[in-house]
């Protein structure tokens, strides 16, 4: 038995998941465990702030990366405590770290994840595989999203098209063919979801996120609002493709507002999030698919009562499943597939899919960091 844990901070800041992964040759991973720890304020402002800067002081990132690796270390001991399993019992940790940049595009292509894989496995006396997305960039590829290559291995089915959502900070989807297609796996950002409706509603109310839509429930969505945040190039843009902060943000938002209500933006964003969604799926999932796929939402925002509801309507008579029915949780996939990644690694399978990124090909993904 091979047991890896995967860490996954992802662009709502909201804190760490951990999730332990059985993987091996023989069968789909199996996730065994998985826990959370909540970002504390003063970093997750910190990690706010550097998303956001245009510049930063070495000390500064020096400072916010060893909080970030503490609250890594942290997480991995609650996880193995919650377990019942010891450090000796991990074959590696799967590290993501905490995007700060990720600009794939133009002259010097770059991805940027906060992270000190040498002070994590001194740490926590684990190895530790991270700094995934970058070898798929040398090798022309956008970096993102890596998930995809896990779906793959765990959500294929035998007669259906399926559709892996996932509603983080940013939406990103997975197209899986039934398995003995020769169709290739497709997946891509489709635009933002939970960074932008966290985002507004904080500037409006205490607390970091709007529970359930409940806000944007007491909103109108504003038609002429949401033609002009769709006339950004990226929503037509064709893939590979993948987006962050670093396009979308609350400064972004503003060049497109003119007297909208707070509550009004708000269900317009979520509706933006909803139909950036559909118009890809509508481009992009084959005819004969477009009645008979399933999409399995996963992420924070499958939380969100008045996205799920809007998104079904938007989507039908495209069905929404589940994945907790597939045996896995939508809370933790992402860490599922960084802790598989790791496994990859030391396996030395590649962990991208050139059809997904744009890559020259398959890579061998992360560096190693022994204990």
């Amino acid at each position: 038995m091979s047991l890896f844990i995967g860490l996954m901070s992802g662009t709502s800041l909201d804190g760490i998941d951990a999730a332990l992964v059985e993987c091996d040759h023989h069968h789909r991973p199996l996730l065994l465990e998985a826990t959370g720890i909540d970002m504390p304020e003063p970093l997750r402002r910190q990690l706010w702030h550097l998303c956001h800067a245009g510049e930063a002081a070495f000390e500064t990132l020096a400072e916010t990366e060893e909080a970030f690796c503490r609250l890594q270390t942290q997480a991995v001991a609650a996880l193995l405590e919650k377990s019942g399993h010891a450090v000796s019992d991990i074959a590696a940790i799967g590290s993501h770290g905490q995007t700060i940049e990720h600009r794939p595009a133009g002259p010097f292509p770059y991805t940027w994840q906060l992270d000190n894989p040498s002070r994590l496995a001194e740490l926590t006396g684990c190895r530790v595989v991270a700094d995934f997305r970058r070898r798929d960039l040398a090798a022309g590829g956008q970096g993102a999203p890596l998930a995809p290559a896990f779906h793959n291995a765990i959500f294929r089915d035998p007669h259906q098209w399926r559709v892996l959502l996932n509603l983080g900070g940013f939406a990103n989807v997975t197209l899986l063919p039934p398995e003995g297609s020769d169709i290739p796996v497709i997946g891509f950002d489709t635009g933002p979801a939970n960074a932008l409706l966290d985002g507004w509603y904080a500037r409006h109310h205490d607390g970091r996120f709007d529970r359930d839509g409940a806000w944007a429930a007491q909103g109108q969505c504003q038609a002429p609002l949401l033609a002009r945040l769709l006339s950004d190039p990226f929503f037509d843009s064709p893939p590979p493709k993948s987006t962050g902060r670093e396009h979308f943000h609350l400064q972004w938002l503003e060049t497109h507002l003119e007297e909208e209500s707070a509550a009004d933006i708000q269900a317009t964003l979520l509706t933006l999030t909803v139909e950036s969604i559909a118009r890809e799926l509508e481009r992009h999932l084959p005819a004969e698919a477009q009645t008979a796929a399933c999409v399995i939402p996963c992420g924070g925002g499958a939380h969100n009562v008045a996205l799920m509801d809007a998104l079904s309507a938007r989507l039908s008579p495209i069905k929404t499943g589940s994945c907790q029915a597939l045996d896995w949780s939508p809370d933790w996939l992402e860490a599922g597939a960084f802790a598989w990644l790791a496994w990859r690694r030391l396996e030395k399978l590649a962990g991208n899919l050139p059809s997904v990124t744009g890559a020259a090909g398959p890579r061998i993904l992360g560096g190693v960091y022994e204990r």
